[in-house]
């Protein structure tokens, strides 16, 4: 037998070109309305990065390498852990999109995101830490395989998540084996979408299962057939029937989701090279199969640049595990862990996969009653049964050597019949089947229905709907939708329903109201206990001990959640923290029983793990210690709890070894060593967890508060506890956003030490906004002013919160104003200040006073940037603002794209039409044609379906100036085509509603007056109907261009809109007095609208 060669695993250094980053935004984003990837786009305790620099620079990157004698694997911890590469040795072919440029664009849920290679999105879309450095481990298996494992937890919900990449010797694939775990006490929610790129060109495509007719958007929110495309999807017509497997068929930004399959694999292949990618899961966890493209058109090919220099466009192959759509969160019960694997392999020769497993792939088509076969294994297979049977018998047989370089492809002659009669297996030599394809029933499919949005609580007929739908907005984290109208509702028909008031209660909980929640977890307590003491359902019970918990309560809950251990439901929640109390009060045998109780419930709950090491410790158990740490260590290589408690059985060089790796494996990571800490002190191991943080090698404010309160809870004397917390006081507070419940003892604790203190109650203000605790917060922040009136960021928050939640609009000026004289260099203030002022109606003027005066801090900001060059259009500098949008490198955000091109085609039409005026006509043509192409600098392209209505039609007229009739007649003939449908104000894929003007004003010019006319009436029209609309954020949105610093009014905005197209109708039909006076409607409710500012003043100089 061949002695196979054993994988190897190896870190090394690599110098890759990359595009640097500026600095996180000092300032907390309490991004609450922000809509990101369908769902809540909050980031807070984040900070978040805003700016990309334009210039490469060589940066050495600490690479982990995995090798077998098919693949070489590349991976960089300190880019979120991703699979930076995946090269197939036995045909040269990176079988997953490799960049060789780290070029950040603003597409991350935090700002920075890289295209290439294989990120792990978790717990939402795209992952949060995925520009972020995370913990990893090198292992080697006994069987010769190689590991590489990283970690980290995920700061805004306390989720963990474990991804081990694995390389057997003999294997052409990648093993993924995920462990999630939910490290906290409530039930939290996550997805898991492995996000392959992929190479495209004009020979690739998508390769579903046959059994996929019909692919979804996100939030199931549209539908379409697949993988022929006969409708409108994505605003784009695709009914003469197209491929959108192909992605050289796809001109816009696009997704799309599987409605279903009973298959296990996905995948891509580029028939220019017969080589593709395939991801094998089993379906019934991993339903999601995803492709994401920016589009093969001018906007999608922009994008790319932007992400890479010289690798072209890619796809996005997505794969979902526990949830089939982008969103579609799955719950994760308080310390309960999922596990799941997950495989990724090339492929050649195979082509269309009709089938595939990790041991093989298979293609079976019937033409001319001729089946051919093609087949790929990734490990070597001697010997291995091909078989063809047709309606249960053998019409063909072979043997064959079959390994990943050498497919096996033959045409093999059919008895007739139908396809669906045959049936192809490949076994290897020891009769295993490998794979196996039966031809799918070739049936009508039947469309699913799109997805439907949440009705109004009023609306909704039963208590129980009100539950399960508020429940549905906290699962899936909805951007606009708060679950608490739905609870309330349900409340004020039945105020003792359980699950209502428990999920109420626990809402009110995760957001810091510990003292609120605790009501109505006694009114479920009370129905539940109507009839007899003993509920079917504890879980009010567990939740109420926590709360008391939380108070400190430690004798009251120790009675509570010793009844929730009656339901077997809660008893391994409930056992770990009764075991936790008789731990606070050194009981440590009987803590020992009762955390064991609760690990028979949960062997893999990773807290309970660590805290009874330490409970062992205490009781003296130390060979029993030992055995544990090891075990805990197995199942979790990153229980760092464990890993401490296991340096107390060390001594010599191995403790100094041991202690050495734990630093090293926790990155001088303060987060974590205060996590750390943390899992001690719960338990009452203060002393423990005061040394965990005198360890910390990097100092950062919360912890330097919790080392004091761990002082005073180990007895130290208060002038002591003082002088730390004094100390906590003064360290840097850059990016020190509490958001753990816990956090609000200690910082309590520390305003009761130093009534003067101004950063404690600062801290808990930025938590318990966060938490949606607005009177708190302003309460904590407006102390935290008194007793410091020269720290900005205060007041900056304190501006949001007057004018978004208090109503105190003329204060939220002040504090505002108050926040950037006291640092005018800080960039984000001066944005939010100018957009404040926006919402004051501030003139133009003034506005454009403060951008000159502060000219360098606002340009360090595209926004910012942008703003300032719409204030100089509106004020009729367009040279300048011409000037500006061809010399400054725009980074845009992803869903954000537009905004520049704009003022670009506004500046260039504008002078035009001076230039017209000025019967300059080449000048104008020229500046017209320019218009139609956006230069490279401005970050975006040209949405595929953009008709240029406007630049067509002054084009039109200049020809026609010139005497170029033909020319004119073509460029009015360009003008007057489109989207004859009037769209709302929201997405910057929404086609203007000017653009119908001039189609109207082209048919004229064509003498189609009727048309012309019909287009202007339906302006009007549409403006008749809607202007009384109550307008908010789509239910099913996606993304939103902006981040909504200050609440909008979508209502007041949607009747400006209705306004202005009423004014374009009637501009167009000749009617100026009347277009006038809706123009000035419109600019009575939003003053800045460029255009028709712009409209209103060529009204009144042809007046005059």
């Amino acid at each position: 037998m061949e002695q196979v060669q054993a994988a190897k695993v190896w870190e090394e250094k690599v110098t890759i070109p990359t595009y640097r980053t500026g600095s996180p935004n000092k300032n907390p984003m309490f991004l609450e309305k922000r809509v990101y990837q369908g769902s809540s786009g909050k980031v807070y305790p984040y900070p978040v990065i805003e700016k990309i620099y334009d210039m490469a620079e060589d940066k050495e990157y600490q690479a982990v390498f995995m090798e077998n004698q098919y693949l070489k694997v590349m991976i960089l911890p300190e880019l979120g852990g991703r699979i930076q590469r995946a090269y197939d040795k036995t045909n040269g072919y990176d079988f997953v999109y490799y960049n060789h440029v780290i070029k950040p664009a603003l597409v991350g849920l935090l700002g920075p995101w890289i295209s290439g290679g294989i990120e792990f999105n978790w717990p939402q879309h795209h992952r949060p830490t995925t520009f972020m450095e995370v913990d990893h481990i090198l292992e080697e298996g006994e069987d010769g395989s190689v590991s590489v494992l990283v970690n980290d937890v995920d700061r805004m919900y306390g989720t963990k998540g474990i991804a081990r990449f694995t390389l057997y010797p003999d294997k052409a694939y990648i093993e993924i084996t995920g462990q999630l775990y939910n490290r906290t006490n409530m039930p939290q929610t996550f997805l898991w979408w492995a996000n392959p790129a992929v190479p495209v060109n004009e020979h690739t495509k998508s390769i579903f299962p046959p059994d996929v007719h019909a692919v979804m958007d996100h939030g199931k929110r549209d539908v379409s057939r697949f993988p022929i495309a006969t409708g409108v999807y994505y605003k784009h017509d695709y009914s003469k029937g197209v491929d959108i497997s192909r992605y050289k068929n796809i001109p816009v930004p696009t997704s799309y989701m599987a409605e279903k399959s009973a298959y296990d694999f996905v995948g891509g292949y580029d028939y220019g090279v017969e080589a593709g990618i395939l991801h094998i899961a089993d379906h019934h966890i991993s339903p999601g199969k995803k492709q994401w493209t920016w589009g093969c058109g001018d906007f999608g090919k922009t994008w790319d640049k932007n992400l890479t220099d010289e690798d072209g466009p890619y796809i996005e192959l997505m794969t979902g595990v526990f949830t089939d759509n982008q969103p579609d969160f799955t719950w994760l019960k308080p310390f309960e862990e999922k596990t799941f694997r997950q495989y990724f392999m090339p492929y050649k020769a195979v082509g269309d996969v009709k089938n595939a497993t990790i041991d093989g792939a298979i293609h079976f088509s019937v033409k001319n009653n001729e089946g051919m076969i093609i087949l790929y294994t990734t490990a070597l297979e001697k010997e291995a049964e091909i078989t063809v049977f047709h309606n249960g018998n053998i019409i063909f047989e072979e043997k064959a050597d079959i390994d990943p370089c050498h497919p096996w492809r033959k045409e093999v002659s059919l008895e007739g019949g139908r396809e669906q009669e045959y049936t192809v297996t490949l076994r290897n030599s020891e009769g295993k089947q490998l794979v196996s394809y039966t031809p799918e029933k070739v049936e009508i499919p039947v469309l699913p229905e799109p997805a439907k949005a949440a009705k109004s609580p009023e609306e909704i007929s039963t208590v129980e709907e009100l539950y399960l739908t508020g429940l549905h907005i906290e699962q899936y984290r909805h951007a606009t939708y708060l679950p608490d109208p739905y609870y309330l509702e349900g409340l004020k028909r039945d105020e003792g329903d359980i699950r209502i008031n428990t999920a109420y209660g626990s809402l009110l909980l995760s957001r810091g109201n510990i003292r609120g929640s605790e009501r109505y977890f006694r009114r479920a307590i009370e129905r539940s206990t109507w009839k007899n003491p003993n509920p079917y359902n504890s879980e009010p019970l567990y939740k109420l001990g926590l709360c008391l918990f939380y108070q400190r309560r430690y004798e009251e809950a120790y009675d509570v959640f010793y009844k929730a251990c009656w339901s077997s439901e809660q008893q391994e929640m409930g056992f770990y923290y009764l075991s936790v109390i008789a731990s606070i009060r050194k009981n440590y045998k009987d803590a020992l029983y009762l955390i064991d109780k609760g690990l028979v419930k949960n062997w893999h709950n990773v807290k309970a793990r660590g805290i009874k090491a330490a409970i062992l410790r205490k009781l003296g158990m130390k060979q029993e210690a030992k055995n544990w740490i090891s075990e805990s260590i197995r199942i979790d290589p990153f229980d760092y709890v464990s890993r401490r408690e296991q340096l107390y059985y060390l001594e010599g060089e191995e403790r100094e070894e041991a202690v050495s790796a734990l630093r090293t494996h926790m990155r001088d990571n303060s987060a974590t060593y205060l996590r750390t800490a943390m899992d001690y002190a719960e338990a009452g191991f203060y002393e423990e967890a005061l040394e965990i943080l005198e360890d910390c090698p990097s100092t950062g404010a919360l912890n330097a508060y919790y080392k004091a309160w761990y002082m005073s809870q180990c007895g130290a004397d208060r002038e002591a506890v003082y002088r730390q917390y004094q100390i906590a006081e003064v360290t840097d507070c850059t990016c020190c956003f509490p958001n753990q419940l816990e956090d609000i003892a200690v910082l309590t604790d520390a305003m009761e030490h130093l009534p003067r203190a101004s950063f404690a109650p600062y801290y808990l203000g930025n938590l318990y906004y966060d938490k949606k605790q607005y009177e708190q917060a302003v309460e904590y922040w407006e102390t935290s002013s008194k007793n410091n009136n020269c720290f900005p960021t205060v007041f900056r928050n304190l501006s949001l919160a007057y004018y978004n939640h208090m109503d105190r609009k003329e204060e939220a000026k002040t504090a505002m104003e108050r926040a950037f004289s006291l640092d005018t260099g800080d960039s984000r203030v001066f944005f939010e200040l100018d957009q404040l002022y926006k919402k004051f109606r501030i003139p133009v003027e003034e506005r454009l006073k403060q951008y000159e005066l502060y000219q360098e801090t606002a340009m360090e900001r595209d926004d910012a940037c942008i703003e300032y060059v719409t204030l100089l259009n509106l004020s009729g500098r367009y040279e300048e603002a011409l000037q500006i949008l061809t010399t400054r490198k725009f980074h845009p955000w992803e869903g954000g794209e537009g905004k520049a091109a704009a003022q670009y085609i506004t500046s260039l039409i504008q002078l035009a039409k001076q230039e017209i005026k000025n019967k300059c006509y080449e000048k104008a043509e020229e500046l017209l044609q320019r218009a139609l192409l956006y230069p490279e600098n401005l970050g975006e392209g040209k949405l595929e379906g953009s008709k240029d209505n406007n630049i067509y039609y002054y084009l039109g007229l200049v020809q026609d100036a010139l005497g170029r009739k033909k020319e004119a007649e073509t460029s009015f003939g360009r003008a007057s085509l489109g989207v004859g449908e009037v769209a709302g104000m929201m997405f910057y894929n929404d086609q203007p509603a000017d653009m119908l003007l001039y189609q109207g004003l082209s048919l004229y010019r064509l003498d189609r007056k009727k048309d012309g006319n019909r287009m202007m009436y339906r302006l009007i029209d549409f403006g008749e109907e809607h202007l009384r609309d109550i307008v908010k954020l789509d239910y099913f949105a996606v993304s939103f261009p902006d981040f909504m610093i200050y609440e909008e009014d979508f209502t007041m905005k949607n009747k400006a809109h209705c306004n202005y197209v009423m004014g374009l109708g009637h501009l167009g039909l000749g009617h100026k007095e009347q277009a006038a006076e809706f123009f000035k409607k419109t600019l009575q409710a939003d003053p800045f609208h460029l255009n028709c500012r712009i409209l209103l003043e060529e009204i009144s100089e042809k007046e005059t």
